[in-house]
This record gives structure tokens, sequence and C-alpha cells, in this order.
């Protein structure tokens, strides 16, 4: 809960622009090719012969991986840096998506997009420790929302050039045109990004398993760490699993809206994301020692707004479901408000590490509400039909509860902890906050 520790002196605006513009172009590269899957459902189950089921375990797969290399993505950036580490991940991402088009069996094809999970993996983190070296802190909030609001763009960017390209030039042109790109990105990449204003490679200090470990437990050991870990883990979860699978489904079975009517949903939550993302940021900027409490009122919004959509009588009304879409939909950026906790409770090197500890908690609550939601609407469907009722849907979605009450329970355990700590450590900052809260 402290402010930013140790900062260098802030870079010549334009070469710090421009060093952000690239990085944050390989992380939407990065979600383009996260995404590119999400319009290929109906080409995958034909071109490898696999069941729905077998299609889903695709996105399940990409999350658990995603979410089990943040931890090692962290320290790798902060023992080699994150130049080196985004050019790995978008040399990952390249041979990886090249692979997966020429995958022609299941097996192949899961192995190729474990590969795109591993270097999608290795982009946010470095572009949050670049946007934290090259910008003065009072930009920081602002810069790490916008870059998580541009980087959504890659999905969006690739709906409509990856249909296109299914249907009139085949699968494997189609992502090898894709992986095309990470050639170019990574070009880019080394030619403009520099580690700091100072030194093109920066390097951290070897590490052992020892200190690893040391490291590791001293940024879990902050309270603010844990506090940016709950409320992370609390935000993100019901906006990214309706977004990346059960979205559709839900709202044209649970809710009875046409196909194109929920897709046109999905939309407005995506949208509802990048227009709340600076406005978050600009909020945490001014108003510093509310963070878990905007975090806190969000969580309560979005909850109460599902309250009202799973207790209608019936299907709910088209206005209900905007707002659903569009309140879920703040969940995301409120969610990168956990980053600024990493920033602000520990030392810049180790901040990498803290920041993967804190990136890994949303994506573990969405893989557990995906597995949830499955495991609920199979136990409430009789027999072994799929034609999901809206009674499964409210059982499943309901799940959500459980996730969000141990996440409040957390963030108001450790922002209290939190607060603790910075009166100990630092008690005229302490007396400040005292005075704004």
């Amino acid at each position: 809960m402290s402010t930013s520790p140790g900062h260098p002196a802030a870079a010549p605006a334009r070469t710090a622009y421009t060093v952000w513009a690239v990085a944050l172009g390989v992380y939407m590269l990065a979600v383009f090719h996260r995404s590119s899957l999400a319009v290929a459902g109906l080409a995958a189950t034909e071109r490898f012969d696999i069941s729905a089921a077998q299609l889903a375990s695709f996105t399940m797969l990409q999350l658990l991986v995603y979410a089990g290399m943040q931890i090692p993505v962290g320290l790798l950036v902060d023992r080699f840096g994150p130049r080196a580490v985004l050019a790995t991940g978008a040399v990952t991402l390249t041979l990886a998506q090249t692979g997966f088009a020429f995958a022609d069996t299941y097996p192949l094809a899961l192995v190729a997009r474990v590969f795109v999970g591993i270097g999608d993996a290795m982009t946010f983190i470095c572009v949050l420790r670049l946007v934290n070296t090259w910008f003065a802190p009072r930009r920081i909030p602002v810069m790490v929302q916008v870059t998580g609001v541009l980087g959504q763009l890659g999905a969006i960017i690739a709906a409509v050039p990856m249909t296109w390209a299914f249907s009139n030039i085949g699968w494997t042109k189609a992502y090898l045109s894709a992986a095309s790109l990470g050639i170019v990105m990574t070009a880019a990449l080394l030619l403009t990004v520099r580690d700091t204003p100072g030194e093109k490679h920066l390097r951290g200090p070897r590490m052992n398993l020892t200190a690893i470990r040391s490291s590791l437990a001293e940024s879990w050991e902050h309270p603010g760490t844990r506090l940016g870990f709950w409320m992370h883990f609390c935000t993100q979860f019901s906006a990214t699993v309706l977004g990346l699978l059960w979205g559709f489904p839900f709202l044209v079975k649970g809710e009875g809206v046409s196909e194109a009517t929920a897709g046109v949903l999905l939309t407005v939550m995506v949208v509802a994301i990048m227009a709340t993302g600076p406005l978050l940021g600009w909020l945490i900027t001014i108003r510093p020692w509310h963070r878990s409490t905007l975090v806190l009122a969000v969580v309560a919004t979005i909850m109460a707004t599902w309250t009202v959509v799973l207790a209608w009588s019936g299907p709910a009304p088209l206005w209900l479901l905007v707002v659903l879409v569009i309140i879920t939909g703040i969940g995301g950026p409120a969610s990168v408000i956990g980053f600024d906790l990493a920033r602000t409770s520990n030392p810049p090197h180790r901040l990498a590490s803290a920041t993967g500890i804190i990136n890994q908690a949303g994506f573990v609550a969405s893989l557990v509400l995906v597995i949830a939601i499955g495991l609920i609407l199979d136990w409430r469907t009789p027999g072994s039909s799929t034609d999901y009722t809206p009674d499964a849907f409210r059982w499943a979605m309901s799940f959500q509860y459980v996730l969000w009450t141990i996440g409040v329970v957390q963030i108001w355990r450790y922002r209290r902890r939190a607060r603790e700590r910075l009166r100990r450590d630092d008690p005229d900052l302490w007396r400040e906050q005292s005075r704004s809260l």
C-alpha cells in the first residue's frame, strides 16, 4: 500500500511511447493467437474429428497453461529482463501457430496449443514491466489499464480476418498467415525495445532454487501482494468465462435469445471492458488509497446484477442482459487494479514475479468456474443430453457466488493487514493515507 519504490527517472516521451507501442503490438498478437480458435470451432471439430467436449478442452488447457506459467515467467523477467522474455514469447507463438497450422490429429493440436499458451503467458507481464520502467509513477496506473484494454483488440481483430481465411484459403494457410505476423513483430521488438532508458538488456541477480523460493516467499509474504491476488481473483472470472466458453450457451439456451443477439451481447461486453479501463486507471491515480474499496464496489455491483438476472421469473428482458454484460465486463479492467498493488508493495527486482503471482489468480478462478459450470450442467440435465435447460444454467452460474464469497472475505482480510504493514513500515505515509480516507 506504499508508493512506488525506487523508480528511475522518466524517459523521453517519444521513446517511451515507441517502446510501449511495439511491446503492446506483441501483446495484441498474443491475444490474437489466443482468440483465433474461437471462430474456428466448427473447422476444428471437422479437421480433428473431435467432440464438443474435446473442443472445450482447448480452452481449459489454455487457461491452465497460462495460469501455471505466470510465476515462472515473472521469475524469468526479473532475471533476464522483459525484452528477452518478450522476444522468446513472440518466437514461441510463431512456431506454435505454425505447428497448429500443420497439425492433423487431436494430440498434435493439443501440443501446439500448449505452446501457444506458453508464448501467450510470456507477453503481458513483460509489457507491464516495461510500463513500470519507462513511465513516471503517476502515469503507470492509466498506462496499465490502456495496455489491457488495447490488448483486447487482438480478439476483435482475429474474428473477421480468420473467419474469412477459413472460408477462402483453408485451415493451414489461415494459420500460417497468422503465424507470419509474429516474424514482423519479433523484428520490430528486437530493433526497438530496450529494458530501461539506460540499458538495452537488464539482468537481475542469478537465482538458484533457494533464491527463487526466497524471492517468491518475500513477495507472497507481503499483504499488499496477497491483496492484489484476491482482487484479481474476485473480479476477472465472470467476464473471462462468459467470453471464452459459457457466455454464448448461457445466453442462447439459458436466456432464450437468438444466436445473433448473443453475439452482439458478448461484443457489448468487450466494448465495456475497453471503455471502462482508462476510467478505472484514472480513478486509482487520483485516489490511490481507495483501490480495494473500488474493487469491492465493482464486485458488489456484479453480484447484484447477476442476482437480478438469475432470480428473474423466466428469461431476463434484453435490457437487463445488456446491463449484465456491461457490468460483468467492468470486472476485467477492475482486475488490473491488482497489479498496482504489486507495484507499490514490492521492490523493482521482484516486481515481475509478484505480478505473476497476482496474474494467475483470475485465471485459476476462471478455470475452476469453467469446470464447475460444465459439471453442474451435466448434473442438472437428465441423461447424457447437452440440451441444457434455463434451470440448469441458473444452478451452474450460481457457482460464481462461491468464488465471490471467498474473494471478498480475503480482500477484507488482507487490506486490513496491508494497512497495518504500511503503518508499521512507513508511519508518515500512513498518516497521509489516513487523512485521505
